[in-house]
């Protein structure tokens, strides 16, 4: 297997705020401009019945869910990864195993970009000794998208989920930003003049920001 280009990890101040549709948009737009991809989801968990982020992040790619998340590091149950799989009466995932995975799974061919998207916020339990920011840095991501909503709360989150993905270069994304909403204005003005984020807030920019990742 051969490591990407351009490796990226996307994760967030949270749960819910959209990483996966982020995460799948952005995989499209770069297929769009000509980029070859693929995408990882290391572990998933949910509650059954509904598209799991794998089966949405290989329509974007064209894999098989089962390439972007092996079924064994699927859980049904809506824990975090690690706590699903003590929940299903199954051995968590650690670190070292998902780290692993990553990195001897990648098609066999050179892909431009890969991203790879975590579980829950960045400190998130993603295995049962480890975090998504731990996993990026283990994999050696060239570039950590940071998923977030523009409401109130939005700065206090970035600030705080800086020092965990350190010393990864970020690119924050707006999700559902609303350029008529003078909060929303208001707190993508501060991350960028007061806190000195690189902030995006359209697909587009996110995959210039993307293209330009080491």
């Amino acid at each position: 297997m051969t490591r990407p280009a351009r490796l990226v990890v996307v994760t967030g101040t949270g749960t819910e705020v959209g990483k996966t549709w982020v995460a799948a948009h952005l995989l499209e737009e770069l297929r769009r401009r000509g980029y070859s991809v693929s995408a990882r989801k290391p572990v998933q968990s949910g509650s059954p019945g509904q598209a799991t982020d794998a089966e949405v992040l290989g329509r974007a790619t064209g894999e098989a869910a089962e390439q972007v998340c092996p079924a064994h590091l699927t859980y049904e149950v809506p824990l975090a990864p690690p706590m699903a799989a003590r929940e299903l009466g199954r051995e968590p995932p650690t670190l070292d195993g998902l780290v692993d995975q990553i990195d001897g799974g990648w098609p066999p061919e050179v892909v431009d970009v890969g991203v790879v998207e975590g579980a829950g916020g960045v400190c998130s339990p993603l295995a049962i000794d480890g975090d998504t920011a731990g996993l990026a840095r283990r994999i050696g991501a060239g570039l950590a998208v940071l998923v977030g909503e523009p409401q109130l709360g939005i700065i206090n989150a970035a600030r705080l989920s800086r020092p965990a993905l350190n010393p990864l270069p970020i690119t924050v994304y707006l999700n559902r930003f609303d350029p008529e909403s003078e909060l929303h204005q208001l707190n993508l003005d501060w991350l960028i003049g007061q806190d000195g984020f690189h902030v995006t807030i359209t697909i587009g920019a996110l995959a210039d920001a993307v293209a330009k990742s080491g």
